[in-house]
């Protein structure tokens, strides 16, 4: 957030932010579900980093790897990405990653799951000067977060990665916010498009 109001000072724009911190408890559960299968399937199950995703998206950039039209997998967790968001730059070093696993690992053993979950939804990018699902759900739909539904929530999650290309690109967004409605809410993908085209998904 702090980078983000640098960005519109030096752009000669307000720093104003749009931010609602709310507890866990008055967050949908649709929503929580959706951003657990959009992003950290497996939060429950690992201690802050998920070391099976890293051998899944090792694999998956070795096969990709000089192909056009394909981004590489990360394999960032939900508690990664807040000790980035809390502590860490955005830039995409070893160095960078490292700290930031030492960070999650550190965070998962200390801090309960249900907290660590609270403080990512309440400070996630959700569009430019938009930060958290409370301010995201009032922004886009006009209602408080404890009250979004399924697709609500799927939409939202969709966007996760990278929301100025998914904003920019509704119908890619579109096929995404589907494609975590069948994970989170449903029995199968959507025909027409895979997992792993699903996957490949611009650099956050």
């Amino acid at each position: 957030m702090e980078a983000r109001k640098a960005k519109l000072r030096k752009d000669g724009k307000s720093d104003a932010l749009d931010r609602r911190e709310v507890p866990l408890s008055a967050i949908s559960p649709a929503l929580v579900t959706a951003v657990l299968a959009a992003e950290d399937s497996r939060f429950f199950d690992h201690h802050g980093v998920d070391w099976q995703a890293v051998r899944e998206a090792a694999e998956w950039n070795r096969t990709v790897a000089g192909k056009k039209g394909h981004w590489k997998r990360g394999a960032s967790t939900i508690t990664q990405q807040l000790a980035k968001n809390l502590w860490l730059s955005g830039e995409r070093t070893w160095w960078r990653k490292g700290r930031e696993a030492a960070i999650a690992l550190a965070l998962d053993a200390l801090v309960p799951k249900e907290k660590i979950l609270e403080h990512y939804l309440s400070a996630i990018e959700w569009g430019e000067r938009l930060f958290g699902a409370e301010a995201a759900a009032r922004k886009y739909f006009g209602v408080p977060a404890a009250r979004l539904d399924a697709a609500q929530a799927s939409w939202l999650a969709a966007m996760i990665p990278n929301p100025p290309f998914y904003l920019a690109r509704p119908e890619r967004l579109r096929q995404r916010a589907a494609v975590i409605a069948a994970r989170a809410f449903g029995p199968a993908s959507p025909a027409g498009q895979t997992d792993d085209e699903e996957e490949a998904e611009p650099p956050r």
